[in-house]
C-alpha cells in the first residue's frame, strides 16, 4: 500500500535566493505521470549542483524537488509496459529540472521516461552510473560509430577525476584503449591508472588557447566534459579523421578555434545530449553499460550520502571537489 506522504528535499525561492529543506510532502502534490516510483537511490551530477544552488535558472517553478536521476521500484502503473514491483531507472527528460525529481522517497513520471533496470545492474549501481555514466557511454558509442577503434591510438578524457570522466576512463580501459586522463588533481593519478588510464596529463596543458590553428596530431578520440579553452586546444591536436565527443562545460561554454582542423584533418565534434535521448537508444546505452562497464573498478569511485548532505555536496561538485560518483540513499537519515 502506498503511503499518503513522503520525505523530500524541497527547494524554495525567496527574493531571488534558493534554499533547501527536507520536508514531508503529500503524495497528491506529485506531478502527473503514468508511473509512480518508490525511489530508493538518486545521485549527484554537475547539473544537480547548479539546480541546488540556483545557478543557471534551470528550475522554472518553485517549490521544487530536484534530482535529475532516480532508481526505484514501481509502486503503481497506468501503463502496460510496467507493473508493480518492477525495478526501473529514470535519467534525462529534464526530470529534476522542470519536473519534480529523485531527491525524494516517491516520484511520478511519464512512462516513456522509464527504463527497466538491465540485468546485472542493481538499483544502487544504476545510480553509481547515473546521468554522468550514461553520458560517458553515450559519448563512447558516438566515437565508436565514427570509426574509433583501439588500434587508432590514444584517447583523451578531460575532467577525468569527475563522475563522467572516471566512468569514461573505466569503459575505455576495459575495452582495450590507450587512455590518457587529463586532471588537475595530482592526488588522483594512482586512482585514475587503476581505472584504466595508461598516461596522465595535467589539465594546465590545455588551459591556454593554441597559438597555432593546428598542432602536432596526437588524439584518435576525445571525451571532453570540460569545454571552454580545453575543447579549443585539443581540437588543434586531433589526428586526421578523428572525433571529439563534447559532453560538458565545466570549463566554460565558449571556445576559440579555426575551421582548419575540420578542413585539413577531417575532425568531427560530436555533440552529446543525454537529456532527450530516444527510448530505444536509451535502452541500448544501458545494455552496453551492463556489458562493458567494469563494476569492480567503479566501486572504488563511489561514496554514499543522504538527502541532508546534498546542500554541501552541491557546492563541492561545482568547485571540482567531488571525486568519482556519489550515490544518494534517499531513505537513510
Amino acid at each position: 500500500m502506498v503511503a499518503n506522504s513522503f520525505r523530500a528535499l524541497m527547494l524554495r525561492e525567496e527574493a531571488g535566493k534558493v534554499s533547501s529543506k527536507i520536508e514531508e510532502v503529500s503524495i497528491d502534490h506529485l506531478p502527473p505521470g503514468d508511473v509512480l516510483i518508490d525511489v530508493r537511490y538518486s545521485t549527484l551530477n554537475y547539473k544537480d549542483g547548479m539546480i541546488l544552488t540556483g545557478l543557471g535558472r534551470l528550475v522554472a517553478k518553485y517549490p521544487h524537488i530536484p534530482g535529475v536521476d532516480l532508481a526505484g521500484i514501481v509502486a503503481n502503473s497506468q501503463h502496460p509496459d510496467f507493473k508493480v514491483g518492477d525495478e526501473v531507472v529514470v535519467t534525462g527528460y529534464r526530470c529534476g529540472e522542470i519536473h519534480w525529481g529523485g531527491y525524494a522517497e516517491m516520484a511520478r513520471v511519464p512512462a516513456n521516461w522509464v527504463v527497466p533496470l538491465p540485468k546485472g545492474i542493481s538499483l544502487r549501481d544504476s545510480m553509481a552510473i547515473g546521468t554522468a555514466g550514461f553520458t560517458s557511454m553515450q559519448a563512447f558509442m558516438a566515437l565508436e560509430a565514427h570509426g574509433l577503434t583501439p588500434e587508432k591510438g590514444e584517447v583523451l578524457v578531460t575532467g577525468a577525476a569527475g563522475g563522467l570522466g572516471s566512468v569514461a576512463v573505466a569503459i575505455l580501459g576495459k575495452l582495450g584503449y590507450k587512455v590518457v586522463a587529463s586532471t588537475g588533481r595530482p592526488s588522483e593519478v594512482s586512482w585514475l591508472k587503476s581505472l584504466g588510464a595508461t598516461d596522465i596529463v595535467n589539465r594546465n596543458e590545455f588551459a591556454t588557447p593554441s597559438e597555432r590553428p593546428l598542432e602536432a596530431s596526437r588524439w584518435a578520440g576525445v571525451i571532453d566534459s570540460v569545454g571552454g579553452t580545453t575543447l579549443g586546444r585539443v581540437l588543434a591536436q586531433m589526428k586526421p579523421q578523428s572525433s571529439i565527443a563534447a559532453c560538458g562545460l565545466a570549463g566554460g561554454q565558449n571556445f576559440t578555434a579555426t575551421v582548419l582542423p575540420f578542413l585539413l584533418r577531417g575532425v568531427n565534434i560530436l555533440g552529446i545530449d543525454s537529456v532527450m535521448v530516444p527510448q530505444q537508444q536509451r535502452r541500448e546505452i544501458w545494455r552496453r553499460l551492463a556489458r562493458d562497464l567494469p563494476f569492480d573498478k567503479l566501486k572504488t569511485t563511489i561514496t554514499e550520502a543522504t538527502l541532508g548532505d546534498l546542500p554541501g555536496l552541491a557546492s563541492a561538485i561545482l568547485k571540482g571537489q567531488v571525486k568519482g560518483r556519489t550515490v544518494i540513499d534517499v531513505r537513510r537519515n
